[in-house]
Parts: structure tokens; sequence; C-alpha cells
């Protein structure tokens, strides 16, 4: 067969097989992502929906061979999937996962909840307020990924980036996103020429009962991390929650996962905050950007008197 025939014929061929999906019910990959997707059954109630955003927060069940219940906002492929659905409504749906985004669909309501929601307001980003600079817990020792112990005070002069994450978090836009943004970040400056010298990446877990010096040191390897240039730290619940808090960085147990919103600091070398992320993304560059303007600032931080 000629090769212009040949062309012709992939291409009807192409035609038939999506007009065959389409009147089977099938669905096909909207985008290369989606073909690599793993995809989960799952049930739930629906707490708040937002058709603007393409979000549903969802108080789900236990999904089968990935996630425990809990209570977070998914993402949607397009608007329409959220028609008709209101808040308490239960429902049925797919989680889709792919090593870089996550969202649902094929969202059907099965009846109406009888369940007490939580507050959609537990899910809204934190007020992007920090005393962090001045506080206390500044000195405190917290334990990093190798037993040492380290407080944040240890890193003085170096330009810091610090965020809260879980190891068991396990949407790729939440924790992983940060963990992803801090290992792009750090490998852009250690190999951009002038780049500063002095400076540092600390995340810090928030689910310190799991996350033991050792699973952080396992997680960290994962990411390729360099321990020189970026810590894991875990310490006792109270002085976790209270750091978070002192961040404005909101977090709650459900079962054996979080809830939580997102926080990432900047801290210039004077000890000075710089700059508030209160979202998730691939904010690497932009890290980047703010932890070279950071470490530019040369006033000495003033020591603790004893």
């Amino acid at each position: 067969m000629r090769p212009w025939l040949l062309a012709i014929h992939a291409v009807l061929l192409g035609l038939l097989v999506s007009i065959n999906a389409k009147s089977e019910g099938i669905s096909l990959p909207q985008n290369q992502n989606e073909v690599g997707a793993r995809t989960f059954e799952a049930k739930g109630v629906a707490l708040e929906i937002k058709a603007a955003d393409h979000i549903i927060v969802i108080q789900h069940e236990s999904i089968s061979n990935y996630m425990g219940a809990m209570t977070m906002p998914f993402k949607v492929k397009y608007a329409k999937d959220l028609a008709g659905l209101q808040a308490g409504d239960e429902i049925s749906f797919q989680l889709h996962v792919t090593e870089t985004e996550s969202w649902v669909g094929q969202i059907a309501k099965t009846g109406a909840s009888s369940l007490p929601a939580k507050k959609a307001a537990d899910y809204e980003p934190a007020v992007p307020v920090s005393a962090l600079p001045g506080h206390p817990l500044v000195y405190y020792k917290f334990t990093n990924e190798l037993g040492q112990a380290v407080s944040l005070s240890d890193f003085r002069g170096q330009a810091l980036a610090i965020t809260f994450f879980y190891t068991r978090c396990p949407l790729p836009e939440y924790c992983p996103r940060l963990s992803k943004n801090f290992q792009k970040a750090s490998q852009k400056l250690a190999s951009t020429t002038n780049a500063p010298a002095r400076w540092h990446f600390i995340s810090i877990s928030f689910d310190p009962e799991f996350d033991t010096p050792a699973m952080l040191k396992a997680y960290g390897e994962n990411y390729h991390y360099d321990p020189d240039r970026w810590s894991f730290l875990t310490g006792p619940p109270d002085k976790i929650a209270e750091l978070a808090r002192a961040c404005g960085m909101n977090y709650e147990r459900d079962g054996y996962t979080f809830n939580h919103d997102f926080r990432t600091l900047i801290i210039d070398a004077a000890g000075h905050l710089q700059t508030i992320f209160p979202t998730s993304g691939d904010l690497s560059d932009q890290i980047v950007a703010e932890m070279v303007k950071a470490a530019a600032v040369t006033n000495p931080p003033v020591a603790r008197t004893q």
C-alpha cells in the first residue's frame, strides 16, 4: 500500500476507534498524563462544591489499596463533573492518580447523608502570618533524619526554606509536590554558577509518631537529598504543633492521615521572614529566586542572650 494511503487508513482507523468507544460508553484518556493513571473506586459524602475552581471536598471512606478514610479537597477535570451535586450528597466516584497529579471523576449521587459535615473552613489556607523568626522554638532541639539534635538557630546566617509535610501523604499534589519543590530547587541552587553558598532546606514532619528519623532518612533518599543542604526534622507532637501555629500552618489528624494546608517559608540570612508560599504547585523556580535574594542579606542576626 502506498504511504499516503497508509496515512489515510490510520486516520480513519483512529476515528472508528473513537466513535466505537463513545458508543460503548468507554472513557478515552484526555491527555498523555491520564494514560498511566491508577484508578480507585471510592465512596463518600460531598462537603463542599467549588465548581469555578474545579474542586470538590469529600469526606470519603477508606479507599482500598490506596488510602484510609479522611476528608480532603479533590480536583476534577471539568466543571461539568460537579453539575447537580450539592453539599451533603452521598456519592460514588473514581480517584485517578499519576506520578504528578490526581483527580476524581465518574461522580454519581447515591443518596443524602445524615452524617455531620466538617466545616469547609477547615480546608481553607491559613492566614499568612508568622511569628517564627522571634519564636522561642527557634532554639528548641528537634531531631533530624540522622538522629541528631538540631535547632533552627543552628542555621543562623543562612538563607532557609522551611515547609511542613508527612511521609504518608498519598496525593502527588500535596506533600510529594512540596518535597519535589525542594528537590528541584536545591539541585538548581547547587548547580548554578555564582549561586549563594549559605543556604539550607528544612522539611518538618507533623506526623512524628510514624516519621521516625529512619523513616525520614529513607524518604529523603527517595528525593536524592543532600544532608548538607536539606534536613528533615521531627520532634514531640506538642512542639511540632506549636511551631506550625507560629508559621500559620493548619493541620489536623484524620485517622492515620492528616487534613492540612500548605506553608513554605523563606527566612533570609539575617533571620527575618522574607516570603510565605501558602500553596502547593511547582514553586521550585520561585523558591530559587527567593533563596538567592534571602542569601544576599548581609546584616548578621542578633544572637540570643542567655
